[in-house]
């Protein structure tokens, strides 16, 4: 059969009208050349294959002649089942006393994905010849496809009328341990230019609001969708406050636990030392540990960490780190004193 449309459409040889747009939709815009500018030889290739086999699949009287003959059948000359009028991408012509001949003219895949979507590039823009606003003979999408045409791909609207988009504004929000733990609010004044209908800019100042979530972590963003700049045919950019961490004199911060390291004697290492701290939140914490204390020992106490965002009820841990002193020299008294007091 040579090439196989239906295959090429990754579709059913019972494929409806229906089913061969959604493929055709979804195919198009993978492979159309300008959205696959580094490779677009292959893209060029792909797209001319797929919009022939939309063409082919999607005319009954073609899709007939493609079952019955092939893609050989359907380029040579066979009769059609149904010699009728001319159509698009096909003539029909007499062959001297013989019978009719069906020959396939495949159309410009630029002109099939144009009729289609009514607009010829994905990127944006119009190009190709196109008139009539984006629509070839002034036919509308509703009518063509209905209203959801262009959700297989995200938009809710023809591309050609959505203006393009400046790129988000990132802007670092640093955060105290503290609010991080507890959530807090933060206000920022912004200023931008708007626009009015005559397109006249102005400069306004905006208060934003910010609710920092007990838990936040680095990294977190808060997007303002177009706060940015109004400027001609751009749709303004997002403004987005990406969560940065301040350092914090007693913890830092391992995912949803918090570490303190306490500077220690090596008496105490060895006979019971008690910790005391502030948490986050102002409590005092006083946690005795009568064990011995080596170099690598952690205290873990459950449940004193930072909130789990998701649920702040919940808490990671608080683990406690030990950085021993260690005597830079002993008496000889001082050493008969440990060695006694010490097992070999």
């Amino acid at each position: 059969m040579g090439v196989d449309y239906y295959k090429l459409l990754q579709v059913d040889k019972n494929a409806s009208d229906d089913d061969l747009k959604k493929a055709y939709r979804k195919l198009a815009m993978k492979w159309h050349p300008d959205k696959n500018p580094t490779n677009k030889k292959e893209a060029e290739s792909k797209f001319k294959q797929i919009s022939e086999a939309y063409e082919v699949l999607s005319d009954p009287q073609k899709r007939a002649i493609y079952d019955q003959y092939g893609e050989e059948g359907l380029k040579g000359q066979v009769p059609p089942p149904d010699a009728g009028g001319p159509g698009g991408g096909a003539t029909f012509f007499q062959t001297g006393d013989g019978p009719n001949v069906f020959r396939f003219n495949p159309r410009n895949a630029d002109d099939i994905f144009a009729d289609f979507f009514g607009f010829s590039s994905p990127m944006g823009g119009m190009g190709g010849g196109m008139g009539g606003g984006g629509m070839r003979g002034g036919r509308s999408f509703g009518g063509m496809f209905g209203e959801d045409v262009f959700s297989s791909f995200g938009e809710g609207r023809p591309m050609s009328h959505a203006p393009r988009k400046a790129p988000p504004i990132e802007k670092r929000l640093p955060c105290s341990l503290e609010e991080l733990y507890k959530g807090t609010t933060k206000k920022m004044k912004i200023s931008r230019e708007i626009a009015d209908a005559s397109g006249k800019t102005m400069q306004v100042e905006e208060i934003l609001t910010i609710e920092i979530k007990p838990g936040w972590k680095k990294g977190t963003k808060i997007t303002f969708p177009e706060k940015g700049n109004e400027q001609g045919n751009i749709t303004p950019a997002d403004l987005v406050f990406i969560i940065d961490e301040k350092p914090h004199s007693t913890f830092t911060r391992d995912g949803n636990d918090l570490i303190v390291t306490q500077r220690i004697t090596l008496a105490e290492a060895l006979t019971g030392y008690t910790v005391r701290l502030t948490t986050l939140d102002g409590r005092s914490l006083t946690i005795p540990i009568n064990n011995v204390i080596s170099p690598d020992y952690e205290e873990v106490v459950p449940r004193e960490g930072m909130p789990v965002p998701k649920d702040p009820s919940k808490k990671g841990n608080l683990r406690i780190k030990f950085n021993i002193k260690f005597p830079t020299r002993l008496t000889a008294e001082q050493k008969a004193g440990i060695k006694k007091c010490l097992p070999a």
